[in-house]
Formats: structure tokens, C-alpha cells, sequence
């Protein structure tokens, strides 16, 4: 378990106690940042539990990230990629999405990559700050098909230095 304060937040791995908090977690945060879509919008509880189940549990590796014990924010990894990072609106701007991200890249220190959508700015801003660059834009797969745009992230190549 890696800790992020030592007063109350730590990362941890997901664990199958978690699911409903994690899915309720993906849900806020996706209506309260994707307004400008109406399939989020639209997008019921219910719904998030079971894609959260039945497609983003069994293909991902995740980590949770926690306040007193309790799941407030999540990473999903699939091989490079960064699925999804979300952290609950009430939680954000204290340092836990920074937190997964640096877990993150600590995991995969190859590089990192992922799709964000290009109308999402403070998504954009959060990576771009963090190191990761613009590789394309284009537009998501349906049911959204909304302008995203792929991010990567690689680690600063070690410079050697000669005797002489």
C-alpha cells in the first residue's frame, strides 16, 4: 500500500468490496464533468454499476485511492493505458489524482497513454502539466462520438555522462 499523507489517504488495489463505491464514484464525477454529453447525462447508476462490472473489472488493473478508508477516487490500467482516473468531485484538487497518476507511471515506466475528450479542458490541463503530450486528435467510439484526444506520456530518457 502506498501512502499519500499520514494523516488519511492511501492508494491501495481494488478490492471486490469496493465495486459499488468505485462505480458511484465513475458515476459522479463523469455527470459532473461530461455536460457537455448527453449520453453521460443520461447515463444512470444503475448503468455505470453494471459496465463497471462487466467490462471495466475483469480487463483492468485498479487502484484505489482513499480518505479515511474509503474509496474517493480510482485508476484503471489496461496494459499502457490509462482507461480511466476519476476522483470523486467533493475530493478533488487535494492531490489524489496526482497521486494516481505518479502511481501510475511508477507502474508503467515505459510511458503511459490515454484518451481524454478535447472539450474535457481541466482533464487536459491536469496531464498536459504532468507530463503528458498531444499525440492525435479525433473522435471517440459511440455511443458518445465526441472530439477526444490521445495523450502519452514517456520518462525523460537518461542522459549519460562520459570520463574523460
Amino acid at each position: 500500500m502506498e501512502t499519500v499523507d499520514r494523516l488519511s489517504r492511501s492508494i491501495r488495489p481494488f478490492e471486490a468490496a469496493d465495486e459499488a463505491a468505485v462505480a458511484e464514484i465513475w458515476h459522479r464525477a463523469g455527470r459532473a464533468t461530461y455536460t457537455y454529453l448527453p449520453t453521460w447525462q443520461a447515463f444512470t447508476l444503475e448503468q455505470a454499476r453494471n459496465v463497471f462490472r462487466e467490462f471495466i473489472v475483469p480487463k483492468s488493473e485498479i487502484w484505489v485511492g482513499t480518505e479515511d478508508g474509503d474509496p474517493v477516487a480510482y485508476l484503471a490500467l489496461q496494459d499502457s493505458a490509462i482507461d480511466r482516473l476519476y476522483v470523486d468531485p467533493d475530493a478533488q484538487g487535494q492531490g489524489l489524482g496526482q497521486a494516481l497518476l505518479e502511481h501510475a507511471k511508477a507502474l508503467r515506466p515505459d510511458g503511459l497513454e490515454l484518451f481524454t475528450h478535447q472539450e474535457n479542458v481541466g482533464a487536459r490541463r491536469f496531464y498536459e502539466k504532468h507530463g503528458f503530450a498531444v499525440v492525435r486528435l479525433g473522435v471517440s467510439p459511440p455511443p458518445e462520438s465526441a472530439p477526444d484526444v490521445l495523450y502519452r506520456w514517456q520518462p525523460e530518457p537518461l542522459h549519460k555522462t562520459t570520463l574523460s
